[in-house]
């Protein structure tokens, strides 16, 4: 199964990132199934890539700790596909999505930790 998990802090508050990052979701290709003030589920849609490497986003925001200036969140890529090459499907949709955040118009990235 590969994984893959990034960190980001960001000045905006929770309020908004919830919606822009449904949207930036759907931007990149997602169907996003699930959500609430601090956790979104999305999935990559059928046709494109075999079964076992449809891709699985979600994003766990930090409600606890958000501030008016800021925002925690944690996104968790992950798919059936055993990474046996290091540029697989679902490491470049993590990279695709890791970027997009990063470079959103809507925020200004504080902080950034791919794992």
């Amino acid at each position: 199964m590969a994984r893959y998990t990034c960190s980001f802090v960001l000045s905006i508050t929770i309020e908004e990132l919830q919606p822009l990052l449904v949207g930036l979701l759907q931007d990149c290709g997602l169907d996003v199934q699930y959500y609430s003030r601090d956790y979104i589920m999305a999935r990559e849609i059928p046709g494109s890539v075999t079964f076992s490497k449809l891709v699985t986003v979600e994003a766990l925001i930090e409600s606890s700790t958000a501030t008016d200036t800021e925002t925690r969140m944690a996104i968790v890529i992950k798919n059936e596909e055993l990474p046996l090459q290091r540029d697989n499907h679902c490491r470049q949709l993590f990279e695709l999505v890791r970027e997009q955040i990063e470079n959103s118009r809507y925020w200004n990235l504080i902080e950034s930790l791919a794992g």
